[in-house]
C-alpha cells in the first residue's frame, strides 16, 4: 500500500491556490477598477487558508462550507463587474479556476452539496455575463470536471475506508474466535490429561480386580471422583495448596464442594494466589462436616465465599442445606488485600 503524506497534499493545494492569487495580482491592470478584484483576492485567500488549515477532522465544518460557497458566489460577481465580456480579458478571469479549486477542496473534505452549488453558481453567472460559449472559453467546464473527480474520489475512498473497517472488525472477530477455540481445546486437553493422571491408576486397579474392591478402595474411588469433579466445577479455585487442603479435609470425612462461576477470571495471578492461599488455610483450619467454596459475582467486592456447615446432610447434593445444619464457618475473601 502506497500512502501519500497529508502535509504534501496540503502544500500542493496551497501552491495551486497561490498560483491563482499570483495571476489575479498580475492582471490587476485589466479591470476598470482593481479594488473589487483585490477584495475577491482577499476573500479567496482567507477561504483557502481556512479550508487547508491542518485539522484532525476530515469533514469540513458546515459553517466553513457555507463560507466557501458564499465566496464562490461572490468571486465571479466582484471580478466580472469590472471586466468587458466582449474582449479577451486574459488572466483577469482567474476567478474561474480559483472557484474550481476552492470547490474541489470543499468536495475533497466531504462537503459535496456546497461544492456542486458553488460550481453551479459559477456556471450560471458565466452564462449570464458572457453567454453559453463562455463555459468552454473561460474554463468553467474544467472546474466542474475537477469537482466531479473529487466527488468520485471522495465517495470511493469513503467506501474503501468502510470496507477496511469491516474487514478489520471481521479479522479481529475471527482472531478472537480462533483464540477462544484454541483456548477451549488446550483447556480440554489439559483437563483430560489431569483426569487421566488422577483416575488412570485406580481404573487399572478396578480392572485388575474385576470390580471387587475393599471398602477403603471404594472410599478412595469416591475421593478421586470428588477430585475430578473439582477439576471441572472449580477450575479457577484450584492450586496445589487448595488441592492438598481439600484432600486432607476429605480424608477427615468432610464433604467439600468447589464452585467456580467465573467471578475471579479477571484477576491477575498475584491477587488470585493471595485469595486461593486464604481459601486453602480456611479449608485446612475448618472442622465442619461440609465446606462449600463459591466465587462471587464479578462486580462484587468479595472474591470467594466459604461456608462451613455442621449437622445432617439435607440430601444427595452436598450443596443443599438442611434446616438442622449449623454454620461453623463463614468467610468472605475480599478482592482487595
Amino acid at each position: 500500500m502506497i500512502a501519500v503524506p497529508r502535509w504534501l497534499l496540503l502544500v500542493l493545494g496551497a501552491l495551486f491556490s497561490g498560483y491563482h492569487i499570483v495571476l489575479g495580482i498580475y492582471s490587476l491592470d485589466v479591470p476598470a477598477s482593481p479594488w473589487p478584484a483585490v477584495g475577491a483576492l482577499v476573500l479567496y485567500a482567507v477561504a483557502t487558508a481556512l479550508s487547508l488549515w491542518p485539522t484532525h477532522r476530515v469533514r469540513m465544518p458546515d459553517w466553513l462550507a457555507a463560507f466557501d460557497l458564499a465566496v464562490a458566489i461572490a468571486l465571479p460577481l466582484l471580478v466580472t463587474s469590472q471586466l468587458d465580456p466582449d474582449v479577451d480579458n486574459g488572466y483577469a478571469t482567474w476567478h474561474v479556476a480559483a472557484v474550481g479549486t476552492l470547490m474541489t477542496i470543499t468536495a475533497a473534505r466531504r462537503q459535496l452539496v456546497a461544492a456542486w452549488l458553488g460550481v453551479g453558481a459559477l456556471a450560471v453567472q458565466s452564462v449570464v455575463w458572457a453567454g453559453f460559449m463562455s463555459l468552454g472559453s473561460l474554463g468553467v467546464i474544467g472546474s466542474i470536471v475537477w469537482v466531479g473527480i473529487a466527488h468520485m474520489l471522495t465517495v470511493t475512498l469513503a467506501s474503501a475506508a468502510r470496507s477496511t473497517r469491516r474487514y478489520a472488525q471481521a479479522e479481529r472477530e475471527a482472531a478472537a474466535w480462533q483464540a477462544a477455540q484454541d483456548a477451549h481445546l488446550f483447556e480440554g486437553r489439559m483437563r483430560l490429561a489431569q483426569t487421566n493422571r488422577i483416575a488412570a491408576p485406580m481404573l487399572r486397579r478396578i480392572a485388575d480386580r474385576g470390580g471387587d474392591l475393599t471398602d477403603a478402595q471404594r472410599q478412595e474411588c469416591r475421593t478421586l471422583e470428588a477430585a475430578i469433579r473439582d477439576e471441572i466445577r472449580g477450575r479457577m479455585l484450584l492450586t496445589d495448596a487448595v488441592r492438598a487442603a481439600v484432600q486432607q479435609a476429605r480424608e477427615r470425612g468432610t464433604t467439600v464442594t468447589l464452585l467456580d462461576e467465573g467471578g475471579i477470571d479477571d484477576l491477575d495471578e498475584a491477587v488470585r494466589d493471595r485469595i486461593l492461599s486464604r481459601l486453602a488455610d480456611a479449608v485446612s483450619d475448618s472442622r465442619a462436616d461440609r465446606i462449600i467454596a463459591r466465587t462471587a459475582a464479578e462486580g462484587s467486592p468479595v472474591a470467594v465465599t466459604v461456608v462451613g456447615l455442621r449437622g445432617p446432610i439435607g440430601g444427595p447434593d452436598p450443596g443443599v442445606d438442611s434446616d438442622d445444619a449449623e454454620v461453623e464457618l463463614w468467610l468472605e475473601i475480599p478482592r482487595e488485600s
